[in-house]
């Protein structure tokens, strides 16, 4: 059988697409990271290096639920007579699936269903297949977004798939190539950053590949030690595997842990079960990072497996990334080009060496890979990418910001990027409520600089400047839109940047009473409020809502804390009873369990209220 690309369909039980909001994203990734043991002087800087001030110019993606019903959805299909390859290109490029066609075995966590979840930078985010993550520690802006997919073909005629967008928060163009040439048993993805400014930029990537887990399945790498972060502050050098052995199925608690692979030895990371079979990936050089995730056996982390992938559905991610660790960026020249070459495969290897001493398991594994595929295929790989031709057909269509920055390659923009297609051509912003879609990069805050002069180029301004870490020129601009006009948008970022929980509270009360429609924008002025510790004044604002908004998850856990606040634990546990189910509960989030506990002292959390990822 000869290589084949195809178009398709994925029906599969899925909630609707996430939304993206209305209200930019003020804040940017935050964390300090206590430097145990093992951490050296080049960790050291990569961990103080490129963390974003903000997350603009994106919005949120928190328009979801949890009502599912059949879907279907466009994929793109790459096959051979080894591996079948099914991509999703308006999510992220997700590899959804991943079968080896002789025995029918899927290789990596295909969900059985979809529904995001608030795991990413921006809220929604899917488990399940492998995804790619570019941009700042996190899942990456484009997880549940459209990417441009084309079709290619290599110099020997194979069909490559190409997708491809650019990410703007890092100001980044990404392409991912991949192909699966005939009779080849692995899938080869060619991946590609290129940074089209002058400018050095911060750069993080990590491949995140999610797989099957049952207390049989090992990861095997070749390394000896790793980094391990306790999901609170300490990151620190340990040996490798630890108590669990390499069975993540088996640990008690959620765990990362990063492998310390040595110079000189091939990038490679496999999940193997009890016949000693399964995915591996392994990678050129430049990808240097491999990690290992699960959610451990405790309620919890069970609570987060069937909130993600439905009941009996258990994953754990293997994962392979630029730097050793998810927790460091890397510094990126301006005009630098990265690529390297990835592939997927089934990887076979006799049991009792995979289930025995690590040393034996690591030494069995890594002769299996490269029989399977040598580092010089991939090196090979690499340079075949160079060759592949233009494209003979759209497949997918993304956004149309790289077509607004003019970048060679992306079609015309669309729509959105009206507003500043007219600012390029006339240098004049029109004045729209709700604001423009908000846009970042020294070229945008050079002709914002030269042209606000009406309250909505301010507030963008505003914007752009707060993107660059100038807090005081963001607040001056945004006191500017104010006096010209006053709206919840500039509101909101002075209050962001206020000096004291007290004057944030006031103006974020101001921001809802302009527009008290506006969900999210009651969300966070409830939260606002809170902080302050004026909840009788929550109360109030939620007794006035219209009752779809009073049931949001979000609100009715608002209500909960702020009764809390003011003394009246039955109608806390009133509100507990009846059920706070909140669609986008932050990963890490424990205000439920907390909560919950607050008012039942000494007694067990509830499944359906025990999130915690470090106990229970």
């Amino acid at each position: 059988m000869t290589s084949s690309l195809r178009t398709g369909v994925l029906k599969i039980e899925g909630a609707a697409d996430p939304l993206s909001g209305t209200l930019p994203i003020l804040h940017g990734v935050s964390g300090h990271v206590t430097e145990g043991a093992g951490v050296d002087a080049e960790m050291r800087r990569n961990l103080g290096y490129g963390r974003p001030h903000a997350l603009l110019p994106y919005t949120r993606q928190s328009g979801y639920d949890r009502e599912r019903a059949e879907r279907e959805l466009p994929t793109v299909v790459l096959e051979n007579d080894v591996l079948t390859a099914t991509f999703l290109p308006s999510y992220g490029g997700r590899l959804w699936s991943l079968t080896h066609r002789p025995t029918g075995r899927e290789l990596l966590h295909r969900n059985p269903i979809l529904q995001p979840a608030n795991l990413a930078l921006r809220d929604a985010w899917l488990a399940g297949g492998v995804e790619w993550n570019l941009g700042a520690t996190g899942h990456w802006p484009l997880t549940c977004e459209p990417l441009h997919a084309v079709r290619l073909s290599a110099p020997d005629g194979t069909p490559v798939l190409s997708m491809f967008e650019f990410e703007r928060l890092r100001r980044l163009i990404l392409r991912i190539d991949t192909w699966l040439p005939a009779g080849s048993p692995v899938l080869y993805v060619h991946v590609s950053i290129h940074n089209p400014s002058a400018e050095e930029t911060a750069v993080y990537w990590w491949s995140n590949i999610a797989v099957p887990e049952t207390e049989n399945v090992r990861v095997v790498a070749p390394a000896e030690r790793a980094f391990h972060f306790d999901y609170v502050s300490e990151l620190r050098r340990v040996d490798f595997p630890g108590p669990d052995r390499g069975y993540p199925g088996r640990a008690s608690r959620a765990a990362d842990y990063f492998m310390d692979i040595p110079d000189g030895e091939r990038r490679w990371i496999a999940a193997l079960d009890e016949s000693g079979s399964g995915l591996v990936q392994s990678s050129t050089g430049l990808l240097r990072g491999r990690k290992v995730f699960c959610w451990g056996t405790g309620t919890g982390g069970k609570h987060w497996q069937e909130w993600l992938s439905g009941p009996g559905s258990a994953y754990l991610e293997i994962q392979a990334g630029l730097a050793r660790t998810q927790l460091e960026h890397l510094p990126m020249p301006g005009g630098a080009t990265w690529s390297w070459a990835e592939a997927y495969g089934l990887l076979e290897v006799e049991p009792t060496a995979v289930h025995g001493p690590w040393k034996a398991a690591r030494a069995a594994a890594a002769d299996a890979l490269t029989a399977l595929v040598p580092p010089s295929a991939l090196d090979q790989a690499l340079e075949f990418a160079a060759g592949f031709g233009e494209p003979s057909q759209v497949l997918a269509h993304g956004s149309g910001w790289g077509g607004l920055e003019g970048l060679p390659g992306f079609p015309d923009s669309g729509a959105e990027q009206a507003p500043w297609r007219e600012l390029l051509a006339t240098g004049r912003l029109p004045v729209s409520d709700p604001p423009a879609a908000p846009i970042v990069g020294p070229r945008w805050r050079e002709l914002l600089e030269e042209s606000a002069r009406d309250w909505h180029s301010a507030y963008h301004l505003g914007l752009v400047r707060l993107a660059d870490g100038d807090d005081d020129g963001a607040r001056a601009a945004c006191e500017r839109s104010v006096s010209e006009h006053v709206t919840p948008w500039a509101l909101r970022v002075l209050a962001f940047l206020a000096a004291s929980a007290e004057e944030s509270a006031d103006l974020m009360l101001r921001a809802h009473r302009l527009r008290p429609d506006l969900l999210e924008l009651t969300i966070e002025a409830l939260d606002a409020l809170l902080a302050a510790g004026r909840a009788e004044e929550a109360l109030r604002v939620i007794g006035a809502l219209p009752s779809a908004d009073r049931g949001h998850g979000r609100v009715r856990l608002a209500e909960a804390d702020a009764a809390y606040a003011s003394g009246d634990h039955d109608r806390v546990r009133r509100l507990l009873a009846e059920g706070i189910r909140v669609d986008n509960l932050r990963e890490g989030e424990v205000s439920l369990n907390t909560l919950w506990l607050a008012v039942h002292p000494g007694e067990p959390v509830p499944s359906a209220y025990d999130f915690r990822m470090s106990e229970g």
